[in-house]
């Protein structure tokens, strides 16, 4: 007995592991303190509050600079989605807040002929120039179940996919990627049922490769997320009449 008192006072008395910092607990503070989750259904982030919160800048751009140090190549899968995602959207807040667009981020044009801000180089990640278009379309789609990631990245319009009030993190990443899907399909942003048939993101069109690449293909992904209400609407009338996108900023 007296051994065992010995070695607990030991084990008492060693240093505790330290442990890793979470990397993505200062995205986690930023969404906290300016995203908000309104009754219609659409999360808001208030971009001129943080505009106007010098520290809190400060916060975000460390915590891209941050990002841009790790190595995401060694990391497992769904850290790798976490990271990207993060990442995404974390540029996407800092550049709304650095260009104050008047109502949607396409008004912001790096070049005369082009229509949105996401073909520019915004960040460097091991080496690798990358634009908001580089993440999305040439790491995060072909390197990830596609289909999901458009419910991960956010591009600061009410038609978007929530920006998430947390941060994504590996852990519960396929429960909280469930859950966003669920959310925006069973949204009229995401499917409107008409006596004409479905109106439906135009997300769904825009990457109805990664949809089944065919009209079936996209109202078998909906069905996947829909909730019985609407799921017995689709099945009753499952042809899509059109699509429909708000490209306003996804502010108070």
């Amino acid at each position: 007995m007296r051994l065992l008192a010995i070695l607990a006072a030991l084990l008492l008395a060693m240093p505790a592991a330290a442990q890793e910092p979470d990397l993505h607990a200062p995205w986690d503070g930023i969404l906290a303190k300016y995203l908000s989750e309104h009754p219609d259904g659409v999360n808001r982030f208030d971009y001129a509050a943080l505009r106007n919160a010098p520290a809190d800048r400060a916060v975000l751009e460390d915590y891209i600079a941050t990002l841009e140090a790790a190595a995401p190549s060694q990391s497992s899968e769904d850290e790798a989605f976490a990271y990207w995602a993060n990442l995404y959207n974390a540029v996407t807040v800092r550049l709304i807040v650095q260009e104050a667009p008047d109502t949607s981020i396409r008004e912001i044009r790096p070049r005369l002929w082009s229509i949105g801000p996401w073909g520019v180089d915004r960040v460097t990640v091991e080496g690798e120039a990358l634009s908001l278009d580089d993440i999305e379309h040439d790491i995060m789609r072909p390197g990830f179940e596609a289909a999901m990631v458009h419910y991960a990245v956010n591009c600061a319009s009410i038609g978007c996919p929530n920006l998430k009030p947390t941060a994504w993190r590996a852990e519960g990443l396929e429960a909280d990627l469930e859950a966003a899907a669920r959310a925006y399909v069973n949204h009229p942003r995401g499917v409107t049922v008409t006596e004409d048939g479905l109106v439906v993101s135009r997300i769904y069109r825009w990457f109805r490769e990664d949809f089944g690449d065919s009209e079936q293909g996209v109202v078998e992904h909906l069905l996947r997320f829909a909730e019985p209400e609407l799921a017995a609407a689709i099945e009753a009338n499952p042809s899509i009449a059109g699509h429909a996108y708000d490209w306003a900023l996804n502010r108070p």
